[in-house]
């Protein structure tokens, strides 16, 4: 496993983390099972969001976790707050927020968050109360660091004037079929492609000029959710050279997939939301990789982008 010391933030997190999105599917002896095979794959960075199974994956992490032999301090445990899909909002009032931290640590079985993120912008968030919100927590030892999930840099500034807590992780999407964070920056002034359209503002660039560490969701999809583009028969080209690059190194096309995004100089970390041990195992042998340049672009290439 490769580890990374996020600026302001934990120190020897894993750049793979374990997304537990889907978790409430497990019973809580296959959960623990789980969350040991990712600790003996190296993963020691847990990520979870209130909005998971409407709390029931932090719930079944909370009751699986004493199964495991860990201890607490040997973790990273990271949720988001602000999506309620029940009230068919998003919410980054002070109340909603102290109140979602609430509900995590009550789940999850622990006294305190490592990292808390806002998870998508409420457009009406005020960040005067952003602000409030995390200094009680910080104050109180509930949450160590802090964040955001797919929040654009203009966010991301007006939340700095205010807030105290360095802003430490960004969660976006990203994998080798959804680029979008950094086809414009090669497509700039190119009225042939869409690929030059900024949909992100800059954000790639923002968070590097500012220490900002990005972890990539859903590395291994493509669309939004629309499956995984491994094996994938829209996708020839881009599984040729994954299968012909994992043959060079022994590993599998999935750990070549994580390997592309693990090579960008951003450091991202790349979020693994499988809930298959032996699919994680697969996913975690990109820690054996170091791609070339060569064959970053080769990918990049094969995945549909030309060079302009």
């Amino acid at each position: 496993m490769q580890y990374l010391n996020i600026v302001n933030g934990p120190e020897h997190a894993s750049s793979i983390i374990l997304g537990c999105m889907r978790m409430p599917a497990l019973s809580v002896s296959d959960a623990a099972g789980m969350i040991r095979a990712a600790w003996q794959e190296g993963i020691n960075f847990f990520d979870h969001a209130t909005c998971y199974g409407d709390g029931e994956a932090e719930t079944r992490f909370g009751d699986a976790f004493p199964e495991t032999g860990l201890r607490r301090e040997q973790v990273y445990l990271q949720s988001k707050c602000g999506l309620h899909f029940d009230r068919k909002e998003f919410d980054w009032s002070k109340e909603d927020i102290l109140s979602s931290v609430d509900g995590s640590l009550r789940r999850l079985r622990t006294d305190y968050l490592d990292t808390l993120l806002l998870h998508r912008p409420d457009l009406l968030f005020e960040p005067e109360q952003v602000a409030e919100a995390f200094e009680q927590l910080w104050q109180s030892g509930k949450v160590r660091f802090f964040g955001v999930s797919n929040v654009t840099p203009g966010q991301l500034m007006l939340l700095k004037k205010y807030v105290r807590q360095p802003l430490v992780i960004n969660q976006l999407q990203f994998s080798l079929e959804q680029t979008q964070l950094i086809d414009p920056g090669l497509y700039l002034n190119n009225l042939t492609t869409d690929r030059s359209v900024d949909r992100d503002n800059g954000v790639l660039d923002y968070c590097r000029l500012n220490s900002i560490t990005i972890q990539a969701w859903s590395p291994l999809q493509f669309g939004m959710f629309k499956g995984c583009f491994v094996d994938h028969p829209d996708f020839p080209e881009m599984n040729r050279a994954l299968g012909e690059i994992g043959e060079q190194y022994g590993v599998p096309k999935t750990a070549v997939a994580i390997a592309w995004i693990l090579r960008h100089p951003a450091r991202m970390q790349a979020i693994a939301g499988t809930m298959n041990p032996q699919h994680l195992r697969d996913i975690c042998a990109a820690a054996k990789v170091r791609l070339t340049h060569q064959e970053w672009y080769r990918l990049y290439l094969a995945a549909g982008k030309f060079l302009p």
